[in-house]
């Protein structure tokens, strides 16, 4: 039996994982994020609410592992930012302790239980408050040891202008350092803000899309421009990772003609060429951390 964790800024979520087809959410916790002693106790409280000795642990957090030395990198969390983790909760815990990024484990959910059941190679696509990505090959997580890949929200990438016809487009700075990421357009925030640099005009995401549905004219533009500008990079990830399904999370995904327009727009960009969707809406949609890290604490299990 293992127990995961979805680690939020906000809650902390368990579940008991016996096998891949019989995982059982657990309740929540506030998460403590000043306190590690804090934060060790509250993990302790949910292993002991099963009344079970676990085989050992997994958790989805929204932070990167680094490989080389294991340190995590997490934070809006402080208590665990640049924490070997991993090796610390163990020594708390007495148990073997498994550690993945929530986008890893949302694209190791969707290629098990998912909209990537079936495929060798499964893009899972974050398209939330901001964007983020995770790959799986051959039903093994890449980042297994820890690390970047899958990360397409960031890099110098977009493009300096954009739509039909085209407009030009500041490289905006992102919340990495670096400037012109996918991320500062690609999520919801990112749609916010190419409204307001097209049109200045301060709407949230919602209302944005929700003009768009009934034809507004100038929230059909800003959905042409992010489409362009979205579509470009997802393209080249899915020609250098071969992905035959990109599965698509976060709060952008629950809006199906964007999704449609989305998946248009990549496979006329790509070289492979498919008769079907290829951006899909995902289909685990509760709790796809805690159906993640479950996946990889069991494969984890069996392999030692």
């Amino acid at each position: 039996m293992i127990i995961s964790f979805d680690i939020g800024g906000t809650a902390i979520k368990g579940g008991i994982a016996r096998s891949e087809t019989d995982i059982v959410p657990l309740g929540r916790r506030p998460t403590p994020r000043d306190d590690f002693a804090a934060f060790v106790e509250t993990l302790r409280g949910i292993i002991a609410e099963t009344g079970e000795q676990p085989n050992g642990i997994a958790l989805s957090i929204a932070g990167v592992v680094d490989p080389d030395t294991q340190r995590l990198i997490c934070a809006n969390i402080p208590c665990i930012h640049e924490r070997t983790l991993g090796a610390d909760l163990e020594a708390e815990l007495g148990l073997p302790v498994l550690i993945a990024n929530d986008a890893d484990c949302f694209a190791m959910a969707e290629a098990g239980l998912g909209a990537g059941r079936g495929h060798r190679i499964v893009f899972g696509a974050i398209l939330g408050t901001g964007v983020g990505g995770g790959l799986v090959a051959d039903g093994r997580l890449v980042n297994e040891a820890g690390g970047f890949a899958g990360e397409w929200g960031h890099g110098p990438i977009i493009a300096s202008a954009a739509g039909d016809p085209p407009v030009a487009i500041p490289a905006y700075a992102c919340g990495c350092g670096q400037k012109g990421c996918v991320d500062t357009v690609g999520g919801a925030r990112g749609l916010e803000r190419l409204h307001k640099t097209l049109h200045d005009l301060d709407l949230a995401s919602e209302e944005i899309i929700a003009q768009w549905r009934h034809g507004e004219q100038k929230a059909t533009r800003t959905i042409d421009v992010y489409v362009d500008l979205v579509a470009s990079p997802l393209a080249l990830t899915i020609n250098i990772t071969g992905a035959t399904i990109v599965p698509v999370g976060g709060g952008l995904s629950n809006v199906e003609p964007l999704l449609a327009e989305l998946d248009h727009a990549v496979r006329a960009r790509i070289l492979r060429k498919f008769d079907r969707p290829l951006v899909v809406r995902s289909e685990c949609r509760i709790e796809p951390g805690l159906i993640g890290a479950a996946l990889l604490g069991l494969k984890a299990e069996a392999a030692a």
